[in-house]
C-alpha cells in the first residue's frame, strides 16, 4: 500500500511541477497572459508540498527519485501537450530513470 500512494504522490507532484512549469512557459513564452503565469506559479506551490506527504522521511532520497519521475513526465507532458515526439533514446532515458527512481524508492533496506 505504501507503494501505491508513493507513486500516487509522485505522479501528483509531476502534474503540478511540470504543468505549473508549463503554464509559466504558456503565460510567457506563448504570450498568454498573467493568469496563466499565476495558475503556474500556484501549481509550482503546491509541488512543494508534495514530497513531504511521502511515506519515506528522508528528503533527499524522495527527492532524488522524484528526478526520474520528472524526466519520465517531462517527456510525457511535451507529447501530450506540444506535440513532441519522443525518439527512442528519449524513451529509454525515461525508462533508465524510472528504473532508477524505483531502486532508489523501493529497494529493500
Amino acid at each position: 500500500m505504501h507503494i501505491v500512494r508513493s507513486i500516487a504522490l509522485f505522479a501528483a507532484a509531476a502534474v503540478l511541477e511540470i504543468g505549473g512549469a508549463w503554464l509559466v512557459w504558456q503565460g510567457w513564452r506563448e504570450e498568454r497572459g498573467w493568469i496563466w503565469i499565476g495558475g503556474g506559479v500556484i501549481a509550482l506551490g503546491l509541488y512543494g508540498f508534495a514530497a513531504t506527504f511521502q511515506p519515506d522521511a528522508h528528503f533527499g532520497r524522495v527527492l532524488a527519485a522524484y528526478g526520474g519521475v520528472f524526466v519520465a513526465g517531462s517527456i510525457l507532458w511535451g507529447a501530450v501537450a506540444d506535440g513532441y515526439r519522443p525518439d527512442r533514446f528519449d524513451i529509454a532515458g525515461a525508462l533508465i530513470c524510472l528504473t532508477g527512481m524505483a531502486v532508489i524508492m523501493y529497494a529493500p533496506r
